[in-house]
């Protein structure tokens, strides 16, 4: 597990710090209502992989892409007003057709409840059919776009977006066989959603697809739910409900991972434990250059979990395109992610400031 630092461009030598692969849905959140009862939605866009661009663009200050498809309808629309916002280029979004009824390509909606106490989060999601679903090889020249003319520091795609279809895991595997021929890092989020692929093959066809694409990552992000469903590799000594999280298991678990995929530079998983939807229990824990680092759990207040994992990816990916050390890099991710949980919306709101004094332990005082 060699180190990202050699391979990782220096700044302004290519037009985008980071390329992020991945489906943008428009999430329509009820506040403090329920989805099946609330007569108010509030409007936002989110994406798994689009989130980890996002967040590097709004939070670290940083040039990234979006590539990704859409309907060409009023709500298509209104996803790229809301991306607009986000700073994130949309020169590599494709525009579909739309056929004025959405049977063949249309948007994606998500429905998401923040939870409160001893109500969860929920979410439900509309989703089939979708533009980005219909990507497939040959529709991106990833040559060109990762290529000297163009190019990327960072590539990042996961799980959600390989499971829309057939074609979007070529699709994904293609951009990533483009990204390594140019030295570019790739990052992966195994994100198992058991909802995406049980039309495609259900969880044999995720870990048959996943298994070959980890072979193409540098940078693999996960939890113990994603690398016990998508790889086969469990962790020993956790009950079903996660209520308890022994480091120790985690670091073999991890330890697992990298033995049967040596390519990984580094494997990163979130630490959580949901006391409550309002307070977790949140850390992380890597797996680099053969040492662990560990930032151990402490609770943290939630608003919105939703997003919290990618903003995790986001500042541990901004450390590592910054120069900075591992153990500064999780510490990053850990307090982006803590921050980006305080606020509504897939999507972080926070500084680098911000960010900067949750990771020094600052107190929550009133800034004047």
């Amino acid at each position: 597990m060699d180190s990202l630092t050699n391979q990782i461009k220096a700044p302004g030598t290519t037009r985008w710090d980071c390329i992020s692969l991945g489906e943008v849905m428009l999430r329509l959140d009820p506040v403090e209502e329920r989805i099946h009862t609330t007569r108010l939605l509030r409007a936002w866009e989110g994406g798994g992989e689009y989130n980890v661009a996002r967040g590097l663009r709004r939070c670290f200050g940083l040039r990234t892409a979006i590539a990704t498809a859409l309907a060409d309808n009023p709500v298509g629309r209104l996803v790229e007003d809301l991306m607009l916002q986000g700073g994130v280029d949309q020169d590599l979004v494709r525009w579909l057709p739309y056929d004025g009824v959405g049977r063949e390509v249309r948007n994606g909606l998500n429905f998401t409840e923040r939870g409160f106490g001893v109500r969860a989060a929920l979410g439900c999601s509309d989703r089939g059919h979708t533009a980005v679903s219909k990507l497939k090889p040959g529709d991106y020249d990833w040559n060109q776009i990762f290529g000297p003319q163009m190019g990327a520091r960072w590539f990042h795609t996961g799980g959600i977006f390989t499971a829309l279809s057939e074609t979007t895991m070529a699709v994904a595997s293609d951009a990533m066989d483009a990204a390594h021929a140019a030295g570019t890092p790739v990052s992966y989020d195994l994100n198992y959603r058991a909802s995406l692929w049980k039309a495609i093959g259900g969880k044999a066809r995720a870990q048959e697809v996943n298994r070959e694409l980890v072979r193409k990552v540098d940078v693999l992000f996960g939890n113990e739910e994603d690398f016990s469903a998508v790889l086969g590799i469990h962790m020993e000594g956790v009950a079903e409900d996660f209520a308890e999280l022994p480091v120790e298991s985690y670091k073999k678990m991890l330890h697992d991972v990298a033995a049967a995929y040596p390519n990984l530079k580094i494997i990163a998983s979130t630490l959580r434990t949901a006391h409550s939807a309002s307070v977790n229990a949140w850390g992380a824990i890597a797996l680099h250059a053969g040492g662990i680092v560990h930032v151990p759990q402490r609770d943290v207040e939630i608003l919105d979990r939703v997003g919290g994992g990618d903003s995790f990816a986001s500042g541990l990916i901004y450390g590592l395109l910054a120069g900075k050390d591992m153990e500064w890099a999780i510490q990053c991710g850990v307090a982006h992610g803590a921050f980006a949980m305080t606020t509504p919306g897939d999507t972080s709101t926070a500084s680098l400031q911000e960010v900067l004094r949750v990771m020094s332990g600052g107190a929550a005082r009133i800034a004047r």
